[in-house]
């Protein structure tokens, strides 16, 4: 959660979407009935069209639509809604599936265009102005949510790699967008129109601009094979509503105000099909630039050892929404091979790589809150919450919330956009699905929400309004009706804990930052990291080196190593 005041822009905290078994019924019933309608209006276009195509033109389609059929019967064979905080399952008739497929066969047929990056004829329901608009618009959701490294130097440095690659692809023209995001999570994502995002989590693990460069070649990939346009064309034919990573249900996030739904872009899960085609392409982009085309499969290989071990954070990791293909280094150390002498070497640009991640912050910046056992700091606004025991706590940028166990209750704090907490309550109840119940301390109140044909579930919870620091907080915390004995008491309690933080050892916490040091001698992991202090261990030292924790390096050897952000209490 971050200061307003902060250069980087708040957002509200992203929650799920999650739908009641009757309202989805009566969905899965109302898209077949439409969709064995659609089925036989298009079929008798189709066949009137027929006629009138070459018998070339006719194979071609042909071919694509054999493609199409694959994936929608992958796609669509089965739909199972899940819900996370009232569990029930709808899962479609394969009768009502296979009509499905039929209407999507039938509309790829006629929708399918030649990708000049790809060479695939390939269906598409948006076109490239549209494209671009919805990228533009969900980067603003992205730079508010997560936030921009404040490091110019860097963030322009990022631009001109990422802009000399896209230039040399089959699509030069798009407004090409390269940027890092302030997030510890290794990962880098693409929205459509070429607005492509770099974590700092993912800077810090690489060890040459060749590696950056074969990422964000493979993002690039992503774009020119218009990927994630064709996923939400096939989800706009099959009406299935994109996830995203989630810690309270549909029901209620309009009453938090903390849905950002353009942000539900950059959660589109691509294909191992996917993967594959943009591995290929970002070689081809890597290879174009002058690049050494062996680190593309060390960076693999790196993050691959990442997500092992990787979890948390703003965004999903690389391994959630970059579904590794088979042999995914092996194949590309064969694609290398294929490539002429000359186009197997390159440059790598090491060093100078490493001395541009001086400085930067590693993991969470505890400035923006941080949790020691289940009390929650947050130095930057000066207070502190105390959760409940054994809570999952999820902190962004203007909001901070936790989870139970069984995620069936949840609290969440955020930043009142009202000027007082009289204010924020009455924008809070005004809601018309929402009953204020008595108030059980000053600026607190018990609530419930009423059920309707939008909303399946009733929900009851606690809602505080607080002014604290210059600013207005809105603390809720709920769960269904018939969970209220269970978790309420413990959501007063929690609720009732917000407090101004006064400890100065608090206050004055410090992120762990990125260090570059030259070797004087020849030194081992460990040695490295005693003899510098490293605040993470010797084989995350490795990790982020790209070397083996037994492996020694050299005299002179540039290497990273990651010092400061300890942490009171913890």
């Amino acid at each position: 959660m971050e200061s307003p005041s902060s250069k980087r822009p708040a957002t509200k905290l992203i929650l799920g979407i999650r739908r009641g078994d009757a309202v989805r019924k009566q969905e899965a019933r109302d898209k077949v009935g439409k969709l064995e309608g659609r089925v036989k209006e298009v079929a008798g276009v189709m066949t009137g069209n027929r006629k009138l195509e070459r018998e070339g033109s006719r194979q071609r389609a042909g071919g694509a639509v054999q493609e199409s059929v694959g994936k929608a019967r992958r796609n669509v064979g089965e739909i199972e809604y899940r819900g996370e905080v009232m569990s029930t399952h709808v899962t479609l008739h394969r009768r009502q599936a296979a009509a499905a497929v039929i209407l999507t066969t039938m509309v790829l047929a006629g929708g399918c265009t030649m990708n000049a990056a790809t060479g695939h004829r390939q269906f598409s329901l948006i076109g490239e102005q549209q494209e671009i608009a919805m990228g533009r618009d969900a980067s603003k959701d992205v730079a508010q949510s997560m936030g921009l490294v404040d490091n110019p130097e860097l963030q322009t440095y990022v631009q001109q790699v990422g802009a000399t690659l896209a230039a040399d692809s089959e699509r030069p023209d798009l407004p090409w967008t390269f940027a890092v995001v302030d997030d510890p999570v290794v990962n880098a994502f693409a929205l459509p129109g070429g607005f492509i995002y770099v974590t700092r989590g993912i800077l810090a693990h690489f060890n040459s601009e060749a590696e950056l460069a074969s990422v964000m070649g493979h993002e690039i990939g992503h774009v020119t094979a218009r990927h994630s346009v064709q996923q939400m064309s096939q989800a706009q034919l099959a009406n299935i509503g994109l996830g995203v990573a989630m810690i309270a249900s549909e029901d209620f996030q309009k009453y938090a105000g903390l849905a950002s739904q353009g942000l539900q872009l950059m959660f589109l899960k691509f294909s191992r099909d996917d993967e594959r085609e943009a591995d290929s392409l970002g070689l081809r982009y890597l290879v174009r630039d002058g690049y050494d085309p062996h680190q593309m499969a060390k960076v693999f290989d790196t993050l691959a050892r990442v997500s092992q071990a990787e979890g948390g954070g703003g965004i999903p990791v690389w391994a959630s929404t970059h579904p590794a293909p088979e042999r995914r280094a092996e194949s590309i150390s064969e694609q290398v091979q294929q490539l002429t002498g000359d186009q197997q070497t390159g440059r790598v640009d090491r060093d100078s790589y490493l001395h541009r991640l001086e400085g930067l912050v590693f993991g969470d910046d505890p400035r923006q809150g941080y949790a020691v056992g289940n009390i929650f700091y947050h130095p930057e606004l000066a207070f502190q919450l105390t959760f409940p025991p054994g809570w999952v706590i999820v902190n962004q940028r203007q909001a901070v919330g936790a989870l139970s166990p069984a995620k069936d209750a949840v609290v969440v704090l955020t930043l009142a956009e009202e000027g007082s907490p009289q204010a924020a309550a009455e924008a809070f109840f005004k809601q018309g699905d929402v009953e204020r119940g008595n108030s059980w301390r000053q600026g607190y109140y018990y609530f419930r929400t009423v059920a309707s044909s939008q909303q399946s579930q009733t929900l009851r919870g606690v809602a505080g309004f607080v002014s604290e620091g210059g600013h207005v907080y809105r603390l809720l915390g709920y769960t269904a009706g018939e969970r209220w004995d269970s978790f309420g008491s413990d959501l007063q309690r929690c609720l009732a804990s917000f407090t101004k933080l006064t400890d100065r050892h608090h206050l004055q916490v410090k992120p762990k930052l990125v260090r570059v040091v030259t070797l004087p001698r020849q030194m081992t992991v460990a040695e490295v990291a005693r003899r510098y202090s490293s605040t993470v261990d010797a084989a995350e030292l490795a990790l982020l080196n790209g070397v083996g924790i037994d492996q020694r390096l050299e005299r002179g050897q540039v290497v990273k190593i990651v010092v400061g952000g300890e942490l009171p209490g913890s």
